[in-house]
């Protein structure tokens, strides 16, 4: 068992004090993040302090690579609001709680590799659409609420203040490293601008003004609903896509971590993980979550590249909610503001614009596409969903334009036509109309040697081009099918007759 779980590699050699600073700086980015989503959601601010606890400390442990880090994410919050405000905080958790099962099925069934279909353009586009959310979502801290409960803009001197600070919050985090890489810079950052408020009295917004962050510990508890079909018809659509939502910024997020890291994570563990995570949230309290971009990029940037830097944010989130709320109370938001700002910029991926002009149009499309529909809809799940169905719309339309026939009649009247490129649902039609039956001879011969049957249409448009020679009572005979595709004929007997020629010898793969 416990070789399974390899909480730790002691083959490698772990950098505690990276690991150790990392942590911290990581849970002080967290904070106001999952503060401000459970806010949003109209739940209590240690709903998501207790998110970015369990999140963070089971997938730490247990998840599917070192390094990152999961909490209370905004994106899996989103799409649960109208569930919240329909039904109440106690089908929040179960809901949460199912989504943990449909992400553990995931990993049990071995689908996380899937997300391996998902092309560039669209992991460009999603980059880039979580850069400007997370960016924008900062400038919203710019604003205060009033007795009323309507928010508005910070006008004179505390604009100023908040903007100077913010300012120099990001200067702290750009230039420092040019001095040394020692101590992160945004840890660096987060404690000057601190000591600078402290130390000159300065009057600007902090966490205290979001909201108090002392509690206890969480509770076990079964969510209070109904154990009725009505329920399950009430909380199983929400659970899907959060499971979804959940699943996919999980693994884009491990995908982006092992091009950073040149490393490789297992998605299958990792959606284990997440489902386990999830789980743990619905039966305590905490509104759930999925790896986060943002503070996985801090995590990474700051040298982590073991769990325990995960491990230390999480437990020290549970110690901030014991006991270190007065002072991380005090902590400038004008600081995370910056320190995610940053962040925010380092997630955009500056690469697609410069090669904008040397990608197929297409290509671009998809990114701006999946870019625009995660800004404006928050809805990650979506945003990445119909970016693949277009990339793969297109492939089958550039697949489809690519099938070629080339014909010759051989000494004994027998007409041949060598097919090149897949035959399925995209180049069905363009195959069938390659042949003329009515002026060919008695018998002709298809050639698949450079070409292979894929799907029902494919075996459709078969059906249909022989039928036609049949009827003029022609023969037609099927030559060098790959092992695959004579399968696909075989398993079509009911629908599909042809002439089959036997060629035992040929096979379009090498045994392994």
């Amino acid at each position: 068992m416990i070789a399974k779980l390899n909480l730790f590699d002691f083959s490698k050699k772990i950098n505690y004090k990276n690991e150790l600073l990392a942590g911290f700086t990581v849970a002080m980015t967290m904070i106001p993040e999952s503060l401000s989503f459970a806010i949003l959601a109209g739940l209590s601010p240690l709903t998501g302090l207790y998110a970015a606890f369990m999140m963070g400390l089971v997938t730490a442990i247990l998840g599917g690579r070192p390094g990152m880090v999961s909490g209370g994410a905004g994106a899996t919050i989103v799409v649960l609001i109208a569930l919240i405000k329909s039904h109440g905080i106690e089908y929040l958790f179960a809901a949460v709680a199912m989504a943990g099962i449909f992400q553990i099925s995931v990993g049990v069934f071995k689908l996380g590799k899937f997300v391996r279909l998902i092309p560039q353009p669209v992991m460009y586009g999603f980059l880039n659409g979580l850069a400007v959310i997370i960016f924008m979502s900062q400038i919203e801290q710019f604003k205060v609420i009033d007795a009323n409960g309507t928010y508005s803009w910070l006008q004179g001197t505390s604009l100023y203040i908040m903007l100077g600070l913010t300012a120099l919050t990001i200067a702290i985090v750009y230039f420092f490293p040019k001095i040394t890489k020692v101590v992160p810079a945004s840890l660096v950052a987060i404690l000057a601008v601190f000591a600078i408020v402290v130390g000159f009295n300065i009057n600007t917004k902090t966490v205290a003004d979001i909201a108090s962050i002392s509690g206890n510990l969480p509770s076990f508890h079964i969510p209070k609903v109904p154990f009725t079909l009505e329920t399950l018809q009430i909380v199983f659509p929400y659970a899907m896509v959060m499971a979804g939502v959940g699943l996919i910024e999980s693994l884009l997020t491990l995908s982006m971590v092992d091009e950073i890291t040149d490393s490789k994570g297992s998605a299958n563990k990792e959606s284990i993980a997440q489902g386990i995570a999830n789980m743990t949230n619905g039966f305590f309290g905490g509104m759930g979550g999925c790896a986060m971009v943002a503070q996985t990029l801090v995590n990474i940037n700051a040298g982590s590249r073991a769990r325990l830097s995960g491990i230390i944010a999480s437990l020290m989130i549970l110690a901030i909610i014991l006991f270190g709320a007065p002072f991380i109370e005090k902590i400038p938001m004008a600081a995370l503001v910056g320190v995610m700002m940053v962040v925010a910029l380092g997630t955009f991926q500056w690469v697609s614009i410069r090669i904008v002009n040397k990608m197929p149009k297409s290509d671009i499309f998809v990114g701006i596409t999946v870019a625009l529909i995660t800004i404006v809809l928050h809805n990650l799940a979506l945003a990445v969903l119909v970016g693949v169905i277009i990339a793969a719309l297109v492939f089958a339309w550039d697949n489809a334009k690519r099938i070629r026939a080339r014909k010759h009649t051989d000494e004994n009247g027998v007409k041949h036509y060598e097919i090149f490129g897949p035959l399925f649902f995209g180049s069905a039609t363009t195959f069938t109309d390659k042949f003329d039956p009515a002026n060919d001879p008695s018998e002709i011969i298809i050639d698949f040697k450079e070409s292979r049957i894929v799907d029902m249409t494919a075996i459709d448009a078969l059906d249909k081009l022989t039928k036609r020679y049949h009827q003029l009572n022609k023969k037609v005979t099927l030559k060098h099918l790959s092992e695959d595709s004579r399968k696909l004929l075989k398993d079509a007997r009911a629908v599909i007759d042809v002439n089959i020629e036997e060629d035992p010898s040929y096979k379009v793969m090498p045994d392994k």
